[in-house]
């Protein structure tokens, strides 16, 4: 007999006419299944639905067959024994096999238990007699088994069944059983093994959860520490340095006598040292002062031509080179602003020192314009100066880092860092463009109104827009930081203290990912995700939760449709980043 590769293989049949051929074939249905490779557990599932079948088959027949047979196609062969009978078929089937129809007990279960032992069930029922197919798949390589010897093993088989010790069948079937509680025993002894190893595994991760936690902790205390020391260590620093600058210009003024020339220029060192060691200290408060949180907005309103006058005249002093000129553009048709003057000042006469510091010569340009499509005023500062190289223009923004360059004089490293952190504080952004050599232009750009966030650029047709970042959180504080991150990344930002407000913005501004918090006046968090799902336009925005809660596994359902869940002591700048450019890329 040859074997392919799609077979339907006859391998032999049996009888059945007495008690002893149901014992036979519940035997021959083992034997088989083992030469044909199936496991101890696949031989006890197929000879016990065998059992029940062969048996309800000579009850209600008084006779019958069981036809061995291979199918299928490789590598899905199976075993499939079909056991027919001519009695006078079942009623109600469709009752009996669904357990809806009642019996006596201990019968009328046997088709619903040999269904649930084997692979595949077939049956067909008519009043001229019944087929019930029964079938186990087979393992990979089972055709390969039967060879010339094991088919003429099983003809041996199937044909020797008369004579069948109901004794030896019953021990049999006592040793499969006994198997089967052995085997069940060992599954249960690797389960409980497995569940004490999670145990202790839980336990661990538990342990490092709270190690994490305390280590965030101390953290948190350091920087509050850090914080607080550099503000107190501040103020204790500004008072002798007043004091060095009061005493120095009494001497200057030459209150208390003449100097000879040499005094004055020893004076006018310590002067110099005394101002530029304050402009340290106050740097190094104001930073203290943002990253504590205690820095507020005081919003006026102002005119640009007015900070120019202002400019103008504070910064005429530091026009020691005849060379370089400081030049400010019109201003005179721009809007009236609405933020705070004093901090625009401050970045204004860091970028306008900054740029008198390394410009020997040439001229220093102050201008500003309008954008109306950004709603947005740009302050910018121009010079003619050494410029800045491609490598180091990234390091200028990071604190406590230095441009190395023949003109450096100095200092902490701390006055654009912390224009960028008060531009941001103010809803705005600060960049920079340099080329060594040719000078460079530091830009501000603020909404016009305070608390009116920036439009995005307008783009052209080929360039692509923006990604847009909305942050929702009625708390101001944790607003700026998730600002100053996406902003840091290269994304535009949309803020909303409350629910009712981000539904409003996500309709008008579709951006590309949304901040949620959960508990905001008018609207929480949990009503925003609800509305937004039932929004055809808006159920497809990726939603981060940042909360501060314990959520409970109620809650957690809720929050079901959100992309991703963050506790707020858990934020940073790296693990945002890093999860809104994996939200980006999926939606490219």
């Amino acid at each position: 007999m040859s074997v392919t590769a799609s077979a339907r293989i006859l391998l032999g049949s049996m009888p059945l006419t007495c008690p002893e051929d149901v014992v036979a074939a519940r035997l021959n249905a083992r034997q088989v299944a083992e030469i044909l490779g199936l496991d101890r557990q696949g031989q006890t599932r197929l000879a016990t639905a065998v059992s029940e079948i062969t048996r309800n088959a000579f009850a209600y027949a008084g006779k019958g067959r069981v036809d061995f047979l291979i199918e299928g196609t490789a590598p899905a062969h199976t075993l499939s024994l079909l056991v027919v009978d001519e009695g006078p078929g079942i009623r109600d089937l469709d009752s009996v096999l669904s357990g809806l129809r009642a019996y006596a007990p201990g019968r009328g279960t046997g088709l619903v238990s040999a269904r649930r032992l084997v692979d595949q069930f077939d049956i067909q029922s008519a009043p001229a007699g019944t087929t019930v197919r029964l079938a186990q798949r087979l393992p990979h390589g089972a055709l390969a088994r039967l060879t010339r010897d094991a088919q003429q093993q099983i003809g041996q088989l199937l044909a020797s069944h008369q004579g069948t010790d109901p004794l030896d069948a019953l021990h049999e079937q006592n040793r499969e059983i006994l198997d089967s509680i052995t085997d069940l025993q060992e599954r249960q002894a690797e389960t409980a093994r497995l569940n004490q190893e999670l145990e202790e595994t839980n336990r661990g991760v538990v342990a490092l959860y709270s190690e994490l936690e305390e280590k965030a902790e101390q953290l948190r205390g350091v920087s509050d520490t850090k914080s607080r020391f550099l503000s107190h260590m501040s103020h204790e620093f500004r008072t002798p340095l007043n004091s060095i600058l009061a005493l120095s210009r009494l001497l200057v003024d030459r209150v208390d006598g003449d100097l000879n020339s040499e005094q004055e220029r020893q004076v006018q060192y310590i002067r110099k040292s005394a101002q530029g060691l304050l402009d340290m200290v106050n740097d190094l408060l104001d930073l203290a002062k943002v990253e504590a949180g205690k820095v507020d907005v005081k919003p006026v309103e102002f005119s640009v031509e007015g900070i120019f006058a202002s400019l103008r005249a504070t910064l005429r002093p530091l026009l020691t080179n005849p060379s370089v000129d400081l030049l400010f553009g019109h201003a005179e048709h721009l809007p009236v602003m609405l933020a705070d003057e004093q901090k625009v000042i401050q970045i204004l006469r860091n970028f306008i020192s900054n740029a008198l510091k390394f410009t020997e010569q040439g001229h220093v340009l102050v201008e500003a314009r309008h954008e109306p499509a950004r709603q947005s005023i740009v302050f910018s500062v121009q010079d003619t100066g050494i410029g800045i190289a491609a490598q180091d223009l990234g390091l200028i923004f990071e604190e406590f880092s230095q441009v190395d360059g023949r003109l450096q004089q100095g200092g902490t490293g701390l006055g654009l860092p912390l224009t960028r952190r008060l531009a941001l504080l103010m809803g705005g952004e600060v960049r920079a463009t340099s080329q060594s050599g040719q000078g460079s232009t530091f830009e501000l750009v603020l909404p016009v109104r305070f608390g009116q966030a920036l439009s995005a650029p307008a783009s052209s047709p080929e360039t692509p827009r923006a990604h847009r970042v909305l942050v929702v959180d009625d708390e101001e504080a944790f607003r700026y930081v998730l600002r100053h991150i996406a902003q840091d990344a290269g994304y535009g930002v949309q803020e909303a203290p409350d629910g009712l407000s981000a539904l409003q913005s996500a309709r008008e501004q579709r951006p590309d990912i949304i901040f949620l918090d959960l508990a905001m006046p008018q609207l929480d968090g949990f009503g925003v995700l609800e509305r937004l799902a039932q929004s055809p336009d808006l159920a497809s925005i990726p939603v981060v939760v940042c909360t501060s809660q314990l959520l409970s596994i109620e809650q957690k359902r809720l929050l079901a449709s959100a992309h991703a869940i963050v506790q707020k002591q858990d934020v940073s700048r790296d693990g945002l980043t890093a999860l809104m450019q994996a939200v980006m890329a999926r939606d490219a």
